[in-house]
């Protein structure tokens, strides 16, 4: 689930698992048909904080933490796209996906639902709050936060009969200095919406300290006119729905991508058909160049499943990108391979430029990219958000999100929270020059790529 927004669809990931290769994945309710009799029951997620009732006519899930538990209050009967198929993994266990090449999500069986999750006790503001922390608490990534201390402190601030405001003072202070942009709590108070979105980029807070709107529209009109203008000379391309550009200069291709996803408005956003026809396009434009610059320093993230579709497009073989799992999960990693694409490829050099805007489904692009022989990231360190985000919508209507999931590079390191060093640094938005340093940097960049003969 990278963050496009909270409640974006699950974002399923290009995954090869050997060791899952022997079996093949079911229907978990065939067209017109009932549920498989095998899955009827109740089943519980390893990490993730899911419990599923299957009944023959459909799946009822329940969302948990600690001893607490409620049905899911979304009125879709699988809201996050991980109830579509199944297969045994062993004597009281099975795999839920989406899809059979997506991630998949393990569950043993239960001897009934809990009774907690079908008691009609109220969610008051006090075990709200405490939902939240025991949450975090079990499936947070990142180490070293004392969530029994701030679950305590939270506590102290609420009381059953607490206000809307109290209510979000507490959460916001449960998620204070958490600086992840994958976390997010959203909700209406007193008749008005509230939106906490913590983690954001040093650059992005920058750009908005210096314009007089205290937006980021100049900088973004910059950063489009610089491409344009000065890196494409006036000859390149804007297509995808404002989010690709492209074009050559001389011996040198340019694709700059800004997000993963949403590339046509009359397709759905994880549809990957608007943006193949550009890279064909772009990809034959670049053949015989001496090198290919692919720019998502200003990429604010998606669809796995789109990442592994570009970064295919510069593949030689078949490279391990890097594992995932969920916290606390005991399944096995998931590895997650960049595949060359069946379509038009370039496997000369490349150089990928990052920053500390790039993240979420930038990063893991960044990560498939980073496997490739042929690829030297240059720039900055990325933002350091790699997990999937979950939404975990509240029993009071309002929205938490937060990553459930740790990542590991190729070489079994985690990355949650750190980033990805470039191999050559580059400052991509200077503090100086914050509108007019992209398109510099890129011109000089090319400059280097053609006196170093690459």
């Amino acid at each position: 689930m990278k963050r496009l927004s909270l409640l974006a669809a699950v974002a399923v990931l290009v995954l090869s698992t050997p060791a899952f290769a022997e079996s093949p994945f079911w229907p978990v309710q065939p067209k017109g048909g009932s549920v498989a009799a095998e899955l009827r029951g109740a089943w519980k997620s390893r990490g993730y904080g899911w419990i599923v009732q299957f009944g023959p006519d459909g799946a009822q899930l329940f969302q948990t933490a600690g001893e607490a538990c409620y049905p899911d209050p979304r009125r879709e009967p699988d809201p996050d796209g991980v109830l579509n198929q199944w297969r045994p993994e062993g004597q009281g266990a099975i795999s839920l996906t989406g899809d059979p090449d997506g991630t998949r999500y393990m569950f043993d069986r239960l001897p009934n639902v809990p009774n907690a999750c079908i008691s009609a006790a109220g969610w008051t503001p006090d075990r709200i709050v405490a939902f939240a922390a025991d949450t975090f608490a079990e499936l947070y990534p990142r180490p070293g936060i004392d969530w029994k201390a701030r679950k305590a402190a939270g506590l102290a601030k609420v009381s059953p009969t607490a206000t809307e405001f109290q209510l979000w003072t507490a959460l916001s202070d449960l998620l204070a200095s958490l600086d992840d942009p994958h976390v997010e709590l959203h909700g209406m108070v007193d008749g008005a919406r509230r939106d906490l979105e913590p983690g954001d980029a040093p650059t992005l807070m920058r750009v908005r300290a210096a314009d007089a709107a205290g937006d980021e529209k100049a900088w973004l009109q910059a950063y489009r006119d610089g491409i344009l203008t000065q890196v494409l000379q006036g000859k390149g391309r804007q297509a995808g729905n404002n989010r690709v550009f492209w074009g050559r200069v001389d011996d040198i291709g340019y694709l700059n991508l800004v997000t993963m996803g949403a590339f046509a408005r009359n397709a759905a956003p994880d549809d990957p058909r608007p943006l193949d026809a550009i890279l064909d396009e772009a990809i034959a434009a670049f053949a015989g160049a001496k090198a290919v610059i692919v720019d998502v320093s200003n990429n604010r993230g998606g669809y796995d499943t789109i990442s592994a579709r570009v970064a295919g497009r510069f593949a030689d073989a078949s490279h391990l990108a890097y594992s995932k799992v969920g916290v606390g999960a005991k399944a096995p990693l998931q590895p997650v391979r960049v595949e060359p694409t069946s379509g038009a490829r370039f496997t000369g050099p490349v150089y990928l430029v990052t920053s500390d805007v790039t993240v979420s489904a930038g990063e893991t692009f960044t990560l498939m990219m980073k496997a490739l022989p042929n690829v030297k990231q240059v720039g900055g360190t990325t933002r350091g958000a790699f997990s999937d985000q979950m939404p975990k919508p509240l029993p009071n209507g309002w929205a938490l999100g937060l990553p459930v999931e740790v990542y590991k590079g190729s070489k079994g390191e985690d990355l949650e929270g750190r980033g990805l060093a470039p191999d050559t640094p580059m400052a991509v938005f200077p503090e100086t020059d914050l509108n007019g340093g992209h398109a510099k940097v890129i011109q000089a960049l090319m400059q280097k790529i053609r006196e170093d003969g690459r």
